[in-house]
């Protein structure tokens, strides 16, 4: 071989290593939520996985997983440990499994609407408590998004907490969400999200809890007679980044995902409060009875029989969230 085809194959062997070198630097992330596609928490999860891997010239190209497809929100929180997942959407009752004080905001009636959950998310006691559950676990919550307010819907008519004695009702199984149903005498069943529908469709439950906008995204009027404006959890989605996943970014990198992930946040939290709004009337037009109850009496029933200690949450987290101005 001449010393010309020497230089060249030199020079082609060089060209295939730099041309390798973006593929091999690109890292691949999976992004795992539960909710359907149509929903803003997944509009704005793409949203934000496009604009981090454009951000870092596609250093990172994050997938995202929608309706359960990497598995129930159980399996993609424990996911963030065992390395299957990268970043979840998921409520703080999953990770008060990790560490129970952050779970207090799930005690029934604690938000008066969403702009106190909201202005919670910026104060000390949520940067307290959010920073309990990363040194327990390593994970790091980024963002904060308006999930919704938690209303009831059921075949049976509703009006006072009486009346839901002995009420066949799916409640996810994290005990706080079960106070309210349990304090007013209902009959709890921890049935898989992905499997409500068809429970409320056979009959094997007759009333279950969500948002107004995920009984219309997963359809819940159609098998349901009433909604039940109950409001007992003004509930909220965690952004969560793995530990081993984060520890990966660097400083520049993380402060980029976590101003990506706020600003997905409230992109999202916008839409869930426009569309709630809209919800009551398309749920009337739909035929559904819908009802609002006595707070107070609710929230009397709730509180003489469910203390803050038994969830290992601590009242006086409660009280300062009671305090945050909005």
């Amino acid at each position: 071989m001449t010393r010309r085809d020497l230089c060249l194959a030199g020079a082609a062997l060089l060209s295939v290593g730099l041309g390798s070198a973006p593929a091999l630097a690109q890292t691949k992330l999976k992004w795992a939520h539960v909710y359907e596609t149509s929903e803003a928490f997944h509009t704005e999860s793409v949203w934000a996985a496009q604009e981090f891997a454009r951000r870092t010239n596609n250093k990172y190209q994050i997938e995202v997983f929608p309706a359960s497809q990497l598995g129930k929100e159980t399996d993609i929180n424990q996911g963030l440990t065992l390395g299957s997942v990268d970043i979840i959407i998921s409520g703080s009752s999953f990770a008060a499994r990790s560490h129970p004080p952050i779970g207090v905001t799930y005690y029934p009636f604690t938000f008066q609407s969403p702009e106190h959950l909201l202005a919670y998310t910026k104060s000390d006691i949520y940067k307290e408590l959010t920073k309990g559950y990363e040194e327990k676990t390593g994970h790091v919550i980024t963002a904060t998004t308006y999930y919704g307010t938690r209303h009831t819907t059921s075949n049976r008519p509703i009006k006072n907490c009486s009346d839901m004695k002995g009420l066949k009702m799916r409640v996810p199984d994290v005990p706080a969400y079960l106070a309210m149903p349990r304090s007013c005498g209902a009959n709890t069943t921890p049935i898989a999200f992905a499997e409500v529908y068809l429970a409320l469709q056979n009959g094997t439950v007759e009333a279950q809890e969500n948002p107004l906008t995920t009984i219309e995204a997963k359809k819940f009027y159609e098998v349901q007679k009433h909604i039940v404006l109950t409001g007992h959890i003004v509930d909220h989605l965690n952004t969560v980044v793995a530990k081993g996943t984060w520890a990966k970014f660097t400083d520049d990198e993380k402060k980029l995902f976590i101003e990506i992930s706020q600003e997905a946040a409230a992109r999202a939290t916008k839409q869930i409060k426009a569309d709630e709004q809209k919800l009551v009337q398309f749920f009337k037009d739909k035929g559904l009875t819908v009802t609002e109850i006595n707070r107070q009496e609710f929230l009397d029933a709730v509180s003489k029989g469910v203390t803050f200690e038994q969830f290992g949450y601590r009242k006086a987290d409660w009280d300062r969230i009671q305090a945050v101005k909005f």
